[in-house]
């Protein structure tokens, strides 16, 4: 009853914090029918200098940081991220009304990190003074790119397994469909190792990733900490409450969308960021008892595998699956994945009070 009570409390005063208020406030905003918005461009530039940021101050702390203490969650994270497109490829992508390739879209975005959602957990943790590691924004990588490549590859060869002919040699030497190509598998393996490489360098180009490696690298290779401490530092809360701003509207807006494919992506979008987050904690659990990885550490690896990509994955996945319907992924993932991920933070926080 006290964990019940210590956990209900934590949500309640977490649900009070700036960006969580501020989230709430947009999606009240987009409900009341309000026309406030943000110009698009400044909506990228906000982006564009949270991920910097992010990505500088993760570059700082790698410096000192020891290598085995990064190396385990790493590995950690891009293995939640292959975890959840694979747990979606047995759920999400199987139940009626949702094809295989929406589904994969679906659990890929899934399985990605969204920016913004790290950052707000970073703020609630620094407004509730919980300690983390530095290098924490430089997991988002590894989850993100190994959640995003495994999905659109298990959804290309998906494709291509359907459309193939499927063609089998008689004991007449005759040809009959429905069997086993033969002299397939070079050519196969050819294509699909082509395939993985575009992703990954459409990946690493894709805007977000590239503005957090180049400040991970910023960070690391230069002295970046003066112009990062007068500058970005400052900036970020502000720009991080206009970006919750955004979010909420969007989240609101997103609903309707959702009308339009399946109920399982309702369900899905309100379950999978939970079941997700407690994958990754219970992941980070086990990074802490090898490392000593940080209390904050491990929920922030929660909140990264409960978020769902809303900057670099639905561009990747637009440009990489193009027949994947966008509705039903970027929908899912904005209108109910996102909030949920935010409003999970709280009950990650309050876990790791009761559990390390």
């Amino acid at each position: 009853m006290d964990s019940i009570l210590t956990i209900s409390s934590t949500v309640f005063e977490q649900l009070q914090k700036p960006t969580l208020a501020f989230l709430i406030a947009g999606m009240l905003l987009a409900a009341l029918g309000s026309k406030f918005e943000i110009p698009d461009p400044v909506y990228k530039f906000i982006v564009i200098v949270l991920l910097l940021k992010v990505g500088m101050s993760a570059g700082i702390s790698i410096r000192d940081a020891d290598l085995m203490s990064l190396v385990v969650p790493a590995l950690g994270a891009a293995i939640v991220g292959i975890a959840i497109v694979l747990l979606g490829s047995r759920t999400l992508a199987r139940l009626r009304g949702v094809s295989t390739v929406d589904g994969l879209a679906t659990a890929g975005l899934f399985g990605a990190v969204s920016a913004s959602t790290l950052a707000a957990g970073m703020a609630i943790l620094d407004d509730g003074g919980i300690a983390y590691e530095g290098f924490i924004g430089a997991l988002y990588p590894f989850m993100d790119i190994a959640a995003l490549v495994t999905a659109i590859v298990m959804a290309k060869l998906s494709s291509a397994r359907r459309a193939a002919p499927e063609v089998s040699i008689n004991s007449d030497g005759t040809l009959a469909a429905g069997g086993p190509r033969t002299g397939a598998a070079p050519c196969e393996d050819t294509d699909n190792a082509s395939l993985v490489r575009g992703i990954l360098v459409d990946t690493f180009r894709s805007p977000a990733i590239s503005a957090l490696l180049a400040g991970l690298a910023l960070g690391v290779l230069a002295e970046p900490d003066s112009v990062y401490k007068s500058f970005y530092e400052p900036l970020f809360r502000g720009l991080l409450s206009i970006l919750m701003l955004i979010m909420g509207m969007e989240a609101w807006s997103r609903f309707a969308e959702l009308r339009k494919v399946a109920h399982a992506y309702i369900l899905y979008g309100m379950i999978a960021p939970l079941i997700h987050g407690l994958l990754g904690f219970g992941v980070g659990l086990i990074a802490h008892e090898l490392t000593g990885f940080s209390a904050g550490g491990v929920v922030l690896l929660a909140v990264m595998a409960a978020s769902s990509s809303d900057i670099s994955g639905p561009p990747t996945l637009r440009g990489a699956l193009p027949e994947a319907n966008p509705s039903a992924y970027v929908g899912t993932s904005t209108g109910l994945g996102t909030p949920v991920a935010i409003f999970s933070i709280p009950l990650f926080i309050a876990l790791s009070e009761v559990l390390i």
